[in-house]
């Protein structure tokens, strides 16, 4: 039986140049972090009226159009081009963001959510491609985790200063809507940071045909047969994905947090509360992604003290579900400082989870399938998400957001040996 499992153990240390592409690449992370209405999305859609359980649902709705517009993604990139794929996605972020201002209704906001995924879909694997393909044309392959630790932590830092940006302008205009309309423009800018990108980024073009998506489809189905078949491979996945499904819903929910926290404090700055709340917010997710960004940047250094990838995949998966647990725990027994201090925890954990997983998973995959395995990773993330969502809203409404995060903690705690990893060595044969 061939077997596509290699010696986990690390070794290397980072060693590329930072060229003109780099900067692009990073420059691109950071425009398209400057999402500014991501510090206040779930207090947005409190005001207007909806549920945890409808936002979880809005946020299902996201992940399953994700789920099924990745995959013909892959074909309409390589037939017109990443460059343009990536064009049409920030055209689709763009409409997005207009529906969101106008919307007042669950129904428009599902219309919205579709634009949104859309430009997800065609984002996330085609310009993680286009990064693979860089290092393996400047043939820098092994410096997969350090590179997209630096591309992310560039990120991190686009957040950070949204965080700021979108807080001033909820301090003057004294609303949460507004801030989709401003986060058009580094979306813009992002749109034109693509055209500049060099043609070799393309891959190889290929003619589009209907045919081809629906063998991507049957691909897909056997590549999900063949995963599970490699129960090692299958548990990688799992491993990476079931945080990254949870921290994705998760991280919103620091923000009614945020605004607990806000709202208990005097009025130390003379202003009213939604101008109390934009101040505490804004603040809070800098210094967040300030320390996401640090955790990032430093993910390779981090992984170059285990002596393998399983064991720091393993630890830092149950001590991200626990410190869900206790934060849990802290804001049901108003240690309000406390719950938001393990709640970024939560945030630094799949910031350094996040590049050591995608190496682990390419070093441990046949490089002819890599571009499907990681495919089918997002795939699994996905699915994660489209089950937290709603699962966290139910228990949100029914139960506070305290027990929600203790609850759904405690059950991934539990089901943890069907994910925890177990070092290998073998030789692709």
């Amino acid at each position: 039986m061939v077997s596509f499992i290699k010696n986990d153990k690390r070794n290397i240390k980072q060693n590329f140049n930072k060229d003109l592409q780099y900067y692009k690449f990073c420059l691109y992370g950071f425009l398209k972090n400057l999402r500014l209405f991501d510090a206040f999305i779930l207090l947005f859609f409190l005001e207007t009226g909806l549920s945890f359980l409808q936002i979880g649902t809005i946020y299902t709705v996201r992940e399953i159009f994700v789920n099924i517009l990745e995959i013909p993604s892959g074909i309409v990139a390589d037939a017109l081009g990443r460059r343009r794929a990536m064009i049409f996605s920030f055209i689709a972020y763009i409409i997005s963001f207009v529906i969101f201002y106008f919307a007042t209704h669950y129904f428009l906001f599902v219309i919205a959510i579709f634009f949104y995924a859309f430009g997800d879909a065609f984002r996330t694997g085609t310009h993680k491609a286009m990064i693979f393909e860089y290092l393996k044309i400047k043939n820098w392959e092994d410096q997969k985790v350090y590179y997209y630790g630096h591309t992310r932590s560039a990120s991190q830092i686009g957040s950070a200063i949204s965080s700021l940006i979108a807080a001033t302008i909820v301090f003057y205009t004294g609303s949460f809507r507004v801030i989709f309309i401003f986060s058009v423009i580094p979306y813009f800018l992002d749109l034109l940071l693509m055209i500049s990108y060099p043609k070799e980024l393309d891959g190889d073009l290929k003619e589009f045909k209907i045919d081809l998506i629906k063998q991507q489809f049957k691909n897909m189905f056997q590549t999900f047969i063949s995963s599970i078949r490699n129960i090692y491979i299958l548990k990688i996945t799992a491993n990476l994905s079931i945080y990254s499904g949870f921290f994705k819903v998760s991280k919103d929910y620091l923000q009614p947090i945020l605004q607990t926290f806000a709202l208990s404090l005097p009025f130390i700055f003379a202003v009213n509360d939604k101008q109390q709340i934009s101040i505490i917010v804004g603040i809070s997710y800098f210094v967040i992604y300030i320390i996401t960004s640090v955790a990032a940047r430093n993910s390779g250094n981090i992984s170059s003290l285990f002596k393998n990838f399983t064991k720091i995949l393993n630890i830092s998966l149950i001590i991200g579900f626990l410190m869900g647990i206790f934060c849990g725990l802290f804001y049901n027994t108003k240690y309000i400082v406390l719950a938001i201090v393990l709640f970024i925890f939560i945030l630094i954990i799949e910031n350094i989870r996040k590049p050591i997983g995608i190496a682990f998973l390419s070093d441990n995959t046949d490089k002819k399938i890599l571009a499907t395995i990681l495919s089918f990773e997002s795939q699994v993330k996905t699915l994660f998400a489209a089950i937290f969502a709603p699962v966290l809203g139910f228990f949100a409404d029914k139960y506070g957001i305290g027990n929600s995060l203790i609850i759904v903690s405690i059950i991934a705690i539990a089901i943890s040996p069907i994910y925890f990893l177990k070092s290998r060595k073998a030789n692709i044969s």
